[in-house]
């Protein structure tokens, strides 16, 4: 595949993570088409990036005049062809439904011109499976696995499937370096790839101690909030791990591992919630009780630290 300018984005898909995506780019002066097969869908995801934009110029990240401007490189259609027939880039953003996914890969790669890379938002599934129906050109597949919000949470692991070419993996490495992303190489197809595989590792032992009775939800999450959490985003866990020894980590894990949560299958204790109906917010009700003021002011909570984290320094 030759090196050549990415100015074309198209968007499969109008959700949360879709219209993140295509705000993302649309900000950064690409020529963005956004598909969908609802036209109701598409014409909420422009009032979402709106309202997403103005947020984030109230914080100081941007500007209002910005906003107009940033919309009018989005261009709207329900027309797959039409959508990706000249795309330079595809962001593929439908639901994780892996018959649904490998299907419109069957599509877009009978398609797209053989230099457009192809790219599945998925959070676990194989990427892989997902270009498996791919006829003519599987090493054009790629996974870009954004984080939400996406125009706010930097990360985006990139990928690699079997048969995905190295031009590929490095174009699409510094196309998202380009939009001001903070990409990470993820050389081997695996369930959950690399952050979803260790945040499902801490919430699996979360859930075990709530489980077993060793403290309750709130307790949990605040050992998490006023402890090893704010150290976080400046220490990894492996650079902690050389900052205190490699072998007092060693020490600590021939002594502790052994006592973890370490079953295979999802806790029983989630899986009750499940069945009772106490999905969380949704419900009302989780490991947590929540009223609809308690469900608001966590999601605004979010969204503010985020906002916080990038505001520039004046």
């Amino acid at each position: 595949m030759e090196n050549k300018t990415m100015k074309k984005i198209t968007i499969v898909g109008t959700g949360l993570m879709g219209s993140g995506i295509a705000q993302i780019f649309a900000t950064r002066n690409y020529n963005v088409t956004l598909l969908d097969t609802q036209e109701k869908s598409l014409s909420q995801a422009i009032e979402n990036i709106r309202t997403n934009l103005s947020l984030m110029a109230q914080n100081g990240i941007g500007n209002q005049s910005e906003i107009e401007p940033a919309i009018n490189n989005i261009q709207l259609t329900m027309d797959l062809e039409e959508a990706v027939r000249d795309a330079d880039f595809v962001f593929e953003c439908v639901s994780e439904n892996l018959e649904l996914k490998q299907a419109l890969f069957c599509q877009m790669d009978a398609i797209c011109p053989k230099e457009t890379i192809l790219a599945t938002n998925t959070s676990v599934i194989s990427i892989t499976e997902i270009a498996q129906k791919a006829e003519h050109h599987p090493e054009r597949i790629v996974g870009t696995h954004f984080w939400n919000p996406p125009f706010l949470i930097p990360l985006v692991e990139v990928i690699r499937a079997k048969n995905t070419s190295d031009e590929v993996f490095e174009a699409t490495f510094e196309l998202l370096s380009n939009v001001g992303k903070h990409p990470v190489r993820v050389n081997k197809d695996v369930p959950g790839f690399v952050a979803n595989r260790l945040q499902h590792a801490l919430w699996r032992e979360a859930i075990s101690i709530v489980e077993h009775g060793i403290a309750d939800a709130s307790t949990v999450d605040e050992c998490v909030r006023y402890g090893f959490g704010l150290r976080l985003p400046v220490l990894g866990p492996l650079e902690n791990a050389d900052m205190v020894g490699t072998d007092l980590t060693l020490a600590i894990h021939d002594y502790i591992l052994k006592d973890l949560e370490s079953s295979p299958e999802p806790s029983p204790l989630l899986r009750e919630k499940v069945v009772n109906g106490e999905l969380g917010f949704k419900t009302g009700k989780g490991f947590s009780d929540w009223s609809a003021v308690d469900v608001e002011s966590s999601r605004k909570g979010l969204i503010e630290y985020l906002l916080r984290q990038l505001r520039p320094i004046e």
